[in-house]
C-alpha cells in the first residue's frame, strides 16, 4: 500500500479496474468455447459473441434496426419488444458504428469497457472525498470484482448507466446543480432510476438549506437546486412519454415492461414477498427477507457507514427500496446490486471516520478473491447460454 500512495490516485483506480476486467476477459473467452452456437452467437462463439447474449441482443437490435412504431399484439396480447429498452447506450453505439465502419459487437463491448473504466475513475473520486484515499481504492476493487461485474463490459447498459449515477452523485454531492440537471436528463434516456435520484436530490437540497444562516441562498443558487429535482422528475417520465408517443399507446413502456413480469402486470413488493416463500418455504421466507432488509438498514445507519456521508447513504437505501417496488427478484438481480457500490465501502471497514487503515488491504484482497470467484459462477451460470432455456444474467 505505500508504493500506491506514491501513484497517482485515479491511475491506482483505473489500473484496479482494469485488472479485473482483465480477468473477466479471460473467463468470458474461456467459456466462449463451451457455449453452444445460437443464433445470438452464430456458428462459432467467441469473445465479442458472449458480449452480445441476453439483453445484448435487443441492443443490438434497436442500434441496427431502432425501435417499432408500434407495440406487437398476438391473440390481444402485447409481446416483448424493444421499447422495455433505454435508448442512449444503443444510439451511441449506432452513431460509433457508423463512425467506425466496425460492428455492433465490437462497438458495444468497447462502448461498455471505456464507460466501465470512466464509471471507475468517477466513484473513485467520489469516494475519496468521503472515505478517503485508501478506503476509496478498497472501495472501487471491491465493486470491481463484484460477481456480475463482467456486465460492465457486455453490450449492456451498466456502465453507461454507472458512469452517469456516478457523476451526478458527484455533482449533487458539490452542489453543481446544472451538471447535476444535465446528467439526470441523460440518466433519464439510460436506466429508470430517477425515483431513488429524486430522493438523494430532495435530501441535498434540504442540507444545503440548512446551511443558509452560515451560507445564504442566494435566488440563482434556489434556481438551480430546484432544476436538479425537476430534472429527475422530467428524466422519470421521459422514456414512458417518448414511447407513448411513438407508438401512440400512452401506456406503451408500462405494459411493454409488464409482459417480462410473472403474471403479466407490475405488482410492487408482492415479488419478492413470493420469492422469499419459494426460495425458502412459508417460515423462512419472510425471517430471511427481514434479515436482509434490517441488516441493509444497519449497514448504512450505523457508524460505520457514517464517512460515506448522508448523499451516498441516502442513495443507497432509496436505491434499495426502488428495487423492492419495481422489481422481479431473479438471476438478473446480481447486476441490479451494481448501482449500491456504497456497500463495498461499508464491507471492507472504510465508511468509519476513525477507522483502522491498516485492515483495510486484507478485508479488501479477501472479498476481491471472493468476488472474482463469484465471476466465474455468474459467466458459467448466468452468462452462459444452455439452449432451448435458460436463467438470464
Amino acid at each position: 500500500m505505500r508504493r500506491l500512495r506514491q501513484r497517482p490516485f485515479l491511475a491506482v483506480v483505473i489500473g484496479v479496474y482494469l485488472l479485473c476486467r482483465v480477468f473477466s476477459t479471460v473467463v468470458i473467452a474461456v467459456v466462449a468455447h463451451y457455449q453452444a452456437p445460437v443464433s445470438w452467437t452464430g456458428p462459432h462463439p467467441d469473445y465479442f459473441s458472449m458480449t452480445v447474449l441476453w439483453d445484448g441482443s435487443w441492443y443490438r437490435h434497436i442500434a441496427e434496426v431502432g425501435y417499432p412504431d408500434r407495440l406487437p399484439v398476438i391473440n390481444g396480447d402485447i409481446q416483448q419488444n424493444d421499447w422495455a429498452f433505454y435508448p442512449a447506450f444503443p444510439m451511441i453505439a449506432r452513431c460509433l458504428m457508423w463512425v467506425s465502419g466496425l460492428g455492433f459487437r465490437v462497438v458495444a463491448s468497447t462502448l461498455s469497457l471505456v464507460c466501465g473504466t470512466g464509471a471507475a475513475g468517477l466513484m473513485g473520486v467520489l469516494l475519496r472525498d468521503r472515505v478517503g484515499r485508501r478506503a476509496a481504492i478498497a472501495g472501487v476493487a471491491v465493486f470491481a470484482a463484484f460477481l456480475s461485474a463482467p456486465v460492465l463490459q457486455l453490450a449492456y447498459t451498466e456502465s453507461l448507466a454507472m458512469l452517469l449515477l456516478c457523476g451526478y452523485l458527484l455533482a449533487i454531492g458539490r452542489e453543481r446543480w446544472l451538471t447535476a440537471t444535465s446528467l439526470a436528463l441523460a440518466i433519464g434516456l439510460t436506466r429508470p432510476i430517477a425515483a431513488p435520484l429524486a430522493v438523494v436530490t430532495l435530501v441535498a437540497v434540504w442540507l444545503r438549506w440548512r446551511r443558509r444562516a452560515e451560507e445564504p441562498v442566494r435566488i440563482g443558487e434556489a434556481a438551480t437546486a430546484l432544476s436538479a429535482l425537476a430534472g429527475c422528475g422530467v428524466a422519470g417520465l421521459m422514456w414512458p412519454a417518448i414511447a407513448g408517443w411513438a407508438t401512440g399507446d400512452p401506456t406503451a413502456y408500462t405494459d411493454t415492461m409488464a409482459t417480462w413480469r410473472s403474471g403479466g402486470e407490475i405488482v410492487p413488493v408482492k415479488p419478492w414477498w413470493d420469492m422469499a416463500h419459494y426460495l425458502a418455504g412459508d417460515t423462512w421466507g419472510p425471517i430471511w427477507l427481514t434479515f436482509i432488509g434490517v441488516l441493509l438498514l444497519a449497514m448504512m445507519l450505523g457508524p460505520w457507514a457514517r464517512a460515506l456521508g448522508p448523499e451516498l447513504r441516502v442513495w443507497t437505501l432509496s436505491y434499495a427500496a426502488y428495487l423492492v417496488l419495481v422489481l422481479d427478484p431473479w438471476t438478473s438481480i446480481y447486476r441490479y446490486l451494481l448501482p449500491m457500490f456504497p456497500l463495498a465501502v461499508v464491507a471492507v471497514g472504510g465508511g468509519w471516520t476513525d477507522r483502522r487503515e491498516r485492515l483495510l488491504p486484507w478485508r479488501a484482497g479477501l472479498l476481491v478473491v471472493l468476488g472474482l470467484a463469484g465471476e466465474v459462477w455468474w459467466v458459467w451460470e448466468l452468462l452462459r447460454f444452455v439452449p432451448p432455456t435458460d436463467f438470464p444474467p
